[in-house]
């Protein structure tokens, strides 16, 4: 039985290289799968197995009672009433058992592989025969889902999420092919895909959707299928964006476009705008569909609009779509932190559009900011125990005032459960964004240890981090060629120890002098080319070789923008790639009257028994005894941003004052 499984991965993985190979363009670098890097790392793995062992359960558990998996049984029994909220409900499951089929790749288990089998055949049933696969219809066609419309389509370029919910699928029946080499899921996928390719495009329907995503899931089908007519429905979709008749004159995002990404042609776009997952799928899209066919006015959009993000729309944490009210990117420099909405979702899709950039331009600066999010506003997105989770990222909660959109506390779920099921299918697949390769070079781009095994030249080079990531910056790569080879090494030198908080003016560090990075071959310093924010040694490497270097983890004064008038006179800090805030739990119960002033020196402590084991920062700083009463020397703590409320509610503090009002005195 495992030589038979072993064999269809082997048929999965030769198909999949020929349908790669016979496209003639494509991303000029390419990553590393996520299947050639085993982890060994540890701030990640435990986390990738508390994915595997307590939220992947707990996600299907929750999509069968919660009515989920119901839906999908009422669509095949064509009778009963749609019994969850939302029409993209059905996306869940899709997207749990993406998650379970990255995990099932490198750690086969036969009972949820059983499991999601069955689920399969649940979503098979409830498939029409000529494709169409949208519970909140096939039900009770007489009576949809109220955001559905009276029939298929009519309602797609607002909140059918018919598109939405066959993008979800056909990136779950991807991974789940790719990872099992069963056809089951790909099948109804491929059924579903054809009949958008009979109903869309030029001389038949036209729509620009709602909710992005089916872009990137037709990319994923053509990969696997080599069929060029789901490449050119992709490329169909984005391409309608600006042409359909809004109020271009009304200050309102639902009523002139901009909303939905839809208020121009997608090349004439130059802003991050509208809903931030929404705008975060289709730039990821956009840059797939470039790659594959060259078009350089989506990569000129794409790059005018990345830009724009970076210098003016995303927070010290990472965190993306500033305005609760449509989960939407505000104006240039519109980041207040007392309404921050920051969705999990959107965090995701930043992760999934920066690896993209990387792979069409090579440059660091977009690694770094894939880093920041990484480490900082995603996986605050999850708790410690797995089964517990934020859907917006808050900046800023203080004693009195909570607003509608900022959550205290974490959820075991969410009637719109978008969020904990995406983070399910986004955390096992991280192995694949950590090396990439391009020619005779191989890119080392986060600082995860593990191995990786990389076919270069038709060679085989094994890589292997150690390391104590993101704690400490003392790093160790052995590069291990099958024989003797010479090639590129490009390490990554973070755009934190250049003195660079982010790749923009948007935010500075108060010390701007870089750390002199030493990177040294077998105990020897190197010379190397800094180039794009990569250190590249050109070695011609032998089995035992050892890169290692250090990046000093000094932390960090962050301050932002003059622009961004609610963070005037105040600081954040970082370490390394790490983001810090103040807790109520860590500092008497209240962080909201914490001054921090200029030239604060912080000492780093790793506390292994507290928040599954965290690097602290201590400091002796400032509290006031009310609004505009004294202020007294105090202790202050700072825990990683990902981290805070998982300890119960109470106050917390990314930004910080840096002196004292003229109407303050310091008590004696």
């Amino acid at each position: 039985m495992k030589n038979m499984k072993m064999k269809n991965l082997l048929i999965v993985a030769l198909l999949y290289a020929g349908a790669v190979n016979a496209q003639v363009k494509d991303y000029p670098i390419q990553p590393v799968t996520f299947t050639k890097v085993k982890l060994d790392d540890k701030f990640w793995s435990p986390r990738i197995e508390t994915n595997r062992t307590v939220t992947i359960p707990a996600s299907f558990a929750r999509c069968e009672n919660t009515g989920r998996v119901k839906n999908f049984e009422m669509a095949a029994a064509r009778k009963g009433a749609f019994c969850t909220k939302f029409p993209f409900d059905d996306t869940d499951i899709y997207k749990t058992i993406e998650g379970a089929s990255y995990s099932m790749a490198v750690h086969p288990d036969p009972k949820l592989a059983a499991y999601v089998d069955s689920l399969i055949t649940i979503v098979g049933k409830a498939q029409e025969p000529d494709g169409y696969l949208y519970t909140a219809r096939t039900i009770d066609p007489l009576h949809p889902h109220p955001w559905s419309g009276p029939e298929r389509w009519v309602k797609e370029n607002e909140l059918s999420h018919e598109l939405y919910d066959s993008g979800h699928m056909f990136e779950a029946a991807s991974a789940h092919y790719l990872a099992t080499g069963e056809r089951n899921f790909l099948d109804i996928a491929l059924k579903n895909a054809d009949l958008l390719v009979k109903t869309f495009g030029p001389g038949k329907r036209h729509v620009a959707p709602g909710h992005e995503i089916v872009e990137m899931g037709l990319v994923r089908l053509y990969r696997i299928t080599g069929k060029k007519d789901y490449l050119d429905l992709a490329k169909f979709f984005i391409d309608e964006r600006g042409k359909r008749q809004y109020d271009k004159t009304a200050n309102d995002e639902w009523k002139n476009g901009m909303y939905w990404q839809d208020n121009e042609p997608v090349v004439d776009q130059d802003e991050a705008e509208g809903h931030a997952v929404r705008a975060m799928y289709l730039y990821s899209g956009m840059a797939d569909v470039a790659a594959l066919t060259g078009d350089k006015q989506y990569i000129d959009a794409i790059d005018r609009i990345w830009n724009n993000m970076i210098s003016k729309k995303i927070y010290v944490q990472g965190g993306i779509g500033a305005v609760p009210n449509g989960e939407r990117f505000g104006a240039d420099y519109e980041l207040p932190n007392a309404t921050a909405y920051n969705e999990t979702c959107a965090a995701i899709g930043d992760v999934f559009w920066n690896q993209r950039m990387f792979l069409l331009h090579g440059d660091s600066k977009y690694i770094d900011v894939l880093e920041k999010v990484l480490y900082n506003g995603l996986i605050s997105g999850v708790g410690l125990d797995g089964k517990s989770f934020f859907y917006t990222n808050a900046m800023q909660i203080t004693d009195g005032f909570t607003h509608p959109a900022m959550e205290p506390t974490r959820s075991g779920w969410f009637e719109c459960s978008c969020c904990p099921t995406n983070m399910v299918r986004f955390l096992p697949s991280l192995p694949g964004y950590i090396y990439a390769q391009k020619g005779n070079s191989i890119y080392v781009n986060l600082f995860i240890a593990g191995t990786a095994n990389i076919s270069l030249n038709n060679k085989n080079v094994k890589i292997t981090q150690v390391n104590n990531y993101p704690w400490s910056g003392a790093l160790s790569l052995n590069v291990e060629p099958q024989m003797p080879a010479r090639f590129n090494v490009l390490v990554r030198i973070p755009g934190w120890s250049r003195a660079k908080a982010i790749p923009s003016d948007l935010y500075s560090f108060e010390n701007t002098t870089p750390s002199n990075i030493i990177i040294k071959l077998n105990g020897r310093p190197v010379k190397y080319i800094l180039q794009n924010g990569y250190a590249v040694i050109n070695n011609q490497w032998k089995k035992g070789d050892k890169i290692t270097l250090n990046l000093p983890m000094d932390v960090k004064e962050v301050i932002a923008n003059k622009a961004v008038k609610v963070d005037s006179n105040k600081v954040a800090l970082q370490r390394g790639p790490i983001m810090y805030c103040g807790e109520w739990k860590d500092n008497s119960g209240k962080v909201s009257n914490v001054i921090i002033p200029r030239n604060t020196t912080f000492k780093p402590t790793y506390e292994g028994d507290l928040l599954n084991g965290v690097m602290v920062l201590k400091a002796e700083v400032l509290k006031r005894d009310s609004l505009y009463g004294k202020v007294k020397k105090a202790e202050f703590t700072a825990i990683p941003y990902y981290s805070w409320a998982n300890r119960g509610k109470g106050e917390m503090m990314v930004w910080f004052p840096q002196s004292v009002n003229a109407k303050e005195l310091v008590a004696k």
